[in-house]
């Protein structure tokens, strides 16, 4: 990911709906799910959940595949991993042991 990408991914994440959409987004993975079970599983309308979930999507960090009447969305999870590979890189300088005592002694996927 470029840095314009990790930019536009953070921002994306800068609000509350979005970062636990992509967070159950990552855990509903590889089946994705319905903008419909996403709005009632984090008590938003479904209007205000698709316009969330098309920052997330032009931030790269979810992909929607229209089934039937559907739209079913996924976590595009080697993005997501970009950004915490990221994270470690930049704020660890290039060390990732030097994080262990934040993230424990493996690494996560991210920020989920």
């Amino acid at each position: 990911m470029d840095k314009k990408q990790i930019i536009t991914a953070f921002a994306a994440l800068a609000q509350p709906t979005r970062i636990e959409a992509l967070r159950l987004l990552v855990a509903q993975e590889p089946d994705g799910m319905a903008v419909g079970d996403l709005a009632r599983a984090l008590c938003v309308r479904g209007n205000t959940m698709s316009v969330h979930l098309a920052i997330l999507a032009r931030a790269g960090l979810v992909d929607a595949e229209k089934q039937s009447r559907s739209v079913i969305y996924r976590a595009r999870l080697e993005d997501v991993r970009g950004l915490g590979s990221y994270l470690i890189d930049a704020c660890c300088a290039g060390r990732p042991e030097a994080c262990r005592p934040a993230y424990g002694e493996t690494r996560t996927t991210g920020l989920v």
